[in-house]
């Protein structure tokens, strides 16, 4: 991995200086235009509040948690300006931060903070609500060490949008000590998150102490070595382990409940068990042996629904859970259980043809025996004053009763679960997957899962589908970002994918939708950053490099480039490779590139701390920037930016299918015109797509090339198959060419078409996926 490096920049707050005895004094003002964004904020007349040595915090009388919600804000307050002030029952006549429960609310998370020259008052409808008053002042107060801060008189009204705001942490793949949990949940209060889903079993290890099975941790906790990148066959030779105690979960979850957040614990059932299994064997379908997993991916190897012991050990560990965790839902997982050992099994058999269970056109038999499995546990669980919520892996077969669906494939599942009158939290990889790169340049990136999720697609999230009718939307209970770490082995790894991309899904979650506006939450989120460098976080800084757009202008024949930076920044570019210096043409406008050349730009700031350089390759062809039309219709998840991706001038720079740098096709052959204007004399035609077989994407079958004068009629003119059979998984880039007699005309028609999966592949005679990028015409 990557050297992750933490590099403060320096944040600008309004300044004023004030004359006093003994001297002047700075001040800076707050600025109450925080993430997550309240829903109003108005402004008022009169004298600035400040803060200085001498304000005291005041609470209610014999209220203990308002007590500490008095000295969270007075740490707070410390560490952000160096002034340490003293908390009090005992109410001053001026000068103070009052905090009460008069806030007359019916969502228990809402507040009102109201500023004036005397006072600043935090009114909260619960403790909680005070809270997050508390955390708005927070983020208001201009970081750094001075005398005073000034507060202009202000009323704020606010509350969060939905009442479940989540991030989960897997601990299971790599296991982070007590310590930094709790420094997580610190960062999740920062972002006003109120539940902390905690992912402690896996395949690859067992990470919470169940006393009624030992072995749990003895055995389960500790893998032996862990596989070296994407399942690469080669290994570490390191062992990792590591659990929490009942004594530090009792501790983590008491923790948490100071800062109102709660945590929901996954013990992840009947799949995803192979630490367990190897644990207690006879808990399987085969007995063994098994062994904590060493790599990545989805095992054969479950629980065995065909002995009655496997209900005796769910409900035994589940026991314990409950005791731990106070939450009203306990998240079973449910996701990825391949159902191949039951299909064997003399025992699931069994337990199939005792329950009458039958394969039917949606699912098999086995698909609801895991239903069975699930509405076992709900039951158990329900009768204990718990609820379930599961992966909406759950939806297949039958869906226990009363279950909460975490719809992670997609927001089809979470749509349905709510049409049919469930419960849901929306967390789909394609906008909540904090596993995911979050820059297009991978090779600079610590490494990751894949896929492409930079702040602004976070930060466009929509959980509420628009299908659904008014009483449906109520079922939506929230969104949750998920950070799996099967590639995040350490507590900074953590933190770098997390932040900020938290923020962006803490407005996600806390906004009213008509109040978001991303190019005012980039400005806003400068404030937040100042509290990142002060808490000393490992964020991504990908928000201060330059932000890039590009893209063909047919009119011009030409690129248009625009850059822009969070802070305005002067940009400076090169376009013949050299490194952009102030001495480099500075930028002021569009900019058209249309010859080959090597773009390069850098953000350069007084304070030294410029942006890392944009680089990128201009290849112009006869093609390149010439009207394009599809004739045919992309995979809608993988449609990029259209047609144009392919005539851009810009070649994909890796296999990152998720970056919007290549468009896929599956169902339909790729076809398109292009119009080069004028008629040229063509000879040749290059594709660049790409080969990923572990995600279904293969090379192409065939590519066909056809000319015409007219934009209508179309004559043969090159045609190239590919004769090579892809016999074991590989990924990489390629180009393929295909030659023909020189032609003259204006319009050319490409087809491409995708290959049929081969026999050693599990989606074995389906169409692949095909992605391209570039199409050249020489």
């Amino acid at each position: 991995m990557k050297k992750i490096k933490n590099v403060i920049l320096s944040v600008c707050c309004g300044v004023f200086v004030m004359a006093c005895s003994g001297g002047a004094k700075e001040v800076r003002k707050a600025d109450y235009n925080i993430v997550p964004l309240p829903n109003e904020i108005r402004t008022a007349e009169g004298n600035p509040f400040l803060l200085s040595k001498e304000t005291k915090i005041v609470f209610p009388a014999g209220n203990d948690k308002m007590k500490r919600n008095a000295e969270f804000l007075a740490e707070f307050l410390e560490a952000s300006t160096g002034v340490k002030i003293r908390i009090t029952s005992e109410q001053p006549d001026k000068n103070a931060i009052v905090l009460s429960l008069d806030a007359p609310d019916e969502n228990s998370e809402a507040y009102r903070l109201q500023v004036d020259e005397k006072f600043i008052r935090i009114d909260g409808a619960s403790e909680a609500g005070v809270f997050y008053g508390i955390q708005t002042l927070r983020k208001a107060t201009p970081v750094g060490e001075r005398i005073s801060v000034a507060y202009d008189p202000v009323v704020i009204n606010d509350a969060p949008r939905f009442g479940y705001r989540g991030m989960m942490l897997d601990v299971a793949r790599h296991f982070e000590p007590v310590e930094f949990v709790k420094r997580f949940v610190d960062m999740l209060a920062l972002h006003n998150i109120n539940t902390f889903h905690w992912h402690l079993t896996e395949d690859q290890g067992w990470r919470i102490e169940i006393k009624a099975y030992p072995k749990l941790t003895t055995v389960g906790s500790q893998r032996a070595q862990t596989v070296i990148g994407k399942n690469t066959g080669e290994y570490d030779g390191k062992p990792h382990g590591g659990f929490y105690t009942q004594e530090e979960i009792k501790d983590i979850v008491a923790y948490a409940a100071e800062r109102y957040i709660t945590i929901i614990p996954e013990i992840d059932l009947p799949g995803h068990m192979l630490a367990a299994l190897a644990s207690y064997p006879e808990l399987g379908c085969t007995g063994g042996p098994y062994e904590v997993a060493q790599t990545w991916g989805v095992f054969d190897d479950v629980l065995c629904p065909g002995k009655d012991s496997t209900f005796i050990f769910l409900e035994g560990v589940l026991s314990e859970v409950i005791e731990l965790f106070p939450s009203k839902y306990i998240h079973i997982g449910g996701d990825e259980c391949p159902k191949v050992r039951w299909e064997q099994c003399p025992l699931c058999q069994a337990r199939i043809k005792e329950l009458g269970l039958k394969d039917d056109a949606q699912h098999t038999a086995e698909h609801y025996l895991q239903s069975y499995v699930t509405a076992r546990v709900e039951k158990f669980l329900n009768d204990r004053g718990r609820s379930i919520i599961g992966w909406d892996e759950i939806l297949e077969g039958e869906l226990a009763p009363n279950a909460t669906v975490m719809s992670w494939r997609g927001m089809e599942g979470g749509t349905r679960a709510a049409q049919m009158g469930h419960d849901v939290i929306m967390t789909p990889t394609s906008h909540c997957y904090f596993d995911f790169y979050q820059a297009e340049d991978t090779g600079n990136e610590p490494f990751a899962i894949g896929g492409f999720l930079p702040v602004e697609k976070v930060y466009s999230f929509e959980p509420v589908p628009g299908i659904l009718t008014d009483e449906q939307k109520k079922h939506i209970l929230g969104a949750q970002a998920n950070l799996w770490t099967e590639y995040v082995p350490n507590a900074e790894h953590v933190e770098y994918m997390a932040m900020p991309r938290i923020a962006a899904m803490s407005e996600v979650q806390w906004t009213q939708p008509e109040k978001k506006n991303y190019a005012d939450f980039h400005k806003r989120l400068l404030g937040l950053i100042s509290i990142y460098d002060q808490q000393g976080y490992h964020y991504a800084r990908h928000i201060f490099d330059i932000k890039t757009e590009m893209k063909p202008d047919f009119e011009k024949n030409a690129l248009s480039v625009t850059f822009s930076t969070i802070d305005n920044a002067p940009v400076y570019y090169t376009l013949d490779g050299a490194e952009p210096t102030e001495a480099s043409t500075r930028y002021d406008g569009p900019l058209f590139v249309s010859a080959d050349a090597q773009l390069k730009a850098a953000a350069i700031r007084p304070s030294g701390k410029n942006s890392r350089t944009f680089s990128t390759e201009v290849q112009v062809n006869e093609a390149t920037f010439k009207p394009v039309v599809l004739l045919t219709d992309p995979e809608p998840n993988y449609a990029s930016s259209g047609a144009e991706i392919l005539v851009d001038g810009l070649q994909a720079v890796n296999t990152n299918f998720h970056s919007g740098k290549w468009i896929g096709f599956q169902e339909n052959d790729l076809v398109l015109t292009i119009d080069l204007l004028q008629p040229k004399t063509i000879s040749s035609a290059e594709l660049s797509n790409m080969i990923q077989t572990g995600d279904w994407i293969f090379d192409v079958s065939q590519i066909i090339v056809e000319s015409s004068r007219d934009g209508k009629t179309f004559s043969p003119a090159g045609n190239w198959k590919n004769d090579t059979e892809e016999k074991a998984p590989r990924g990489e880039m390629l180009t393929h060419t295909v030659t023909f007699d020189p032609v003259e005309a204006r319009y050319f028609k490409i087809t491409v078409k995708p290959s049929i999966i081969p026999v050693w592949h599990d989606g074995r005679g389906k169409r692949a996926f095909l992605f391209a990028d570039e199409i050249l015409l020489k």
